[in-house]
């Protein structure tokens, strides 16, 4: 099928080079503008004008789709159909018109669960035992359009939204070439607007652990926040970012440090978090032990 694709990150740069692998005429390719990354903020491509360019697909990178003269671009092009994935841009209507067999998003979840920017993260923060992939016909809704096919992922219990990202990425991927290849045969089916949940994009500040949540909670929000925005708390005034830990027994002041040896075990609401590595302010990933054997805080010191 002759396509336009669309998409961004890692994720979406699977599917390209899946499509590309079934034989399908990628005809342009779209993806943002290059941005400024790294120590030294050099502006840098993303993955999947990378692919595009490995592969000599022909890259566009509007700043926005709306304008007469990227359309006018895309409708050149005389696609059947746009895949997208991870975007980052809004298409207007006058896009999604454009090809014959309409827009395709693949969307990292069971649509209509966790519609939104941060479906990974939500699924693993609310302990779904299960997430997937949807390729859905896009409309001009958020994540509403019309569902062509699911493909379903268990979440194990040590998913972090880093591992879980690579499994959905390869599953998205193997899901858009199967959809386009059964496409004539597949049936839309409408989503129930009853039953979507709204996966919001996360914050800094979201990242924060409150001790006062149940430790199973927040074994979930140091997965779930792994690697971005990461889980963090506060240590001596200073921001202490927590990049593993599971739940354990004990009990005490939430916040307070409880116990220190292999684990930095720290009091909550319910139970206690064993943190078993972490990364202090200015400072490099390291074991929990090798902090508290450097920094052992006085048992009872409150982290917040």
């Amino acid at each position: 099928m002759r396509l336009i694709f669309a998409g961004t990150p890692p994720f979406a740069a699977a599917a390209l080079e899946a499509l590309a692998e079934a034989g399908h005429d990628i005809a342009l390719v779209l993806t943002q503008p290059d941005r400024p990354a790294g120590r030294g903020m050099k502006l840098t491509p993303s993955a999947v004008k990378t692919a595009a360019l490995a592969r000599g697909l022909p890259v566009s990178q509007p700043l926005s789709l709306k304008t007469p003269e990227a359309q006018a671009e895309l409708a050149a092009v005389r696609a059947e159909a746009m895949v997208v994935a991870a975007y980052g841009l809004i298409l207007p209507q006058a896009v999604l018109d454009l090809p014959k067999q309409g827009c395709l998003n693949i969307h990292a979840s069971l649509l209509p669960r966790w519609r939104g920017a941060a479906p990974i993260q939500r699924a693993i923060l609310a302990g779904d035992a299960e997430t997937g992939i949807t390729i859905m016909r896009m409309d001009a809704g958020l994540d509403t359009g019309a569902m062509l096919l699911k493909t379903g992922v268990p979440i194990r219990d040590t998913d972090t939204a880093a591992s879980l990202h690579d499994t959905l990425a390869a599953a998205g991927a193997a899901a858009i070439v199967e959809a386009l290849a059964r496409f004539d045969t597949l049936t839309p089916e409408s989503q129930d607007d009853t039953q979507a949940t709204y996966a919001a994009k996360l914050g800094k500040e979201e990242a924060r652990l409150d001790w006062t949540r149940p430790a199973n909670e927040l074994e979930r929000a140091v997965r779930a926040f792994n690697p971005v925005p990461g889980a963090w708390t506060v240590f001596e005034s200073a921001p202490l970012k927590i990049w593993s830990a599971r739940a354990v027994a004990g009990q005490g002041v939430p916040g307070a440090v409880i116990a220190m040896g292999d684990a930095l075990v720290v009091a909550t609401g319910a139970g206690a978090l064993a943190i078993s590595e972490l990364q202090p302010a200015g400072g490099k990933r390291m074991a929990a032990a090798a902090f508290c054997a450097g920094r052992a805080p006085a048992p009872g010191t409150r982290l917040g």
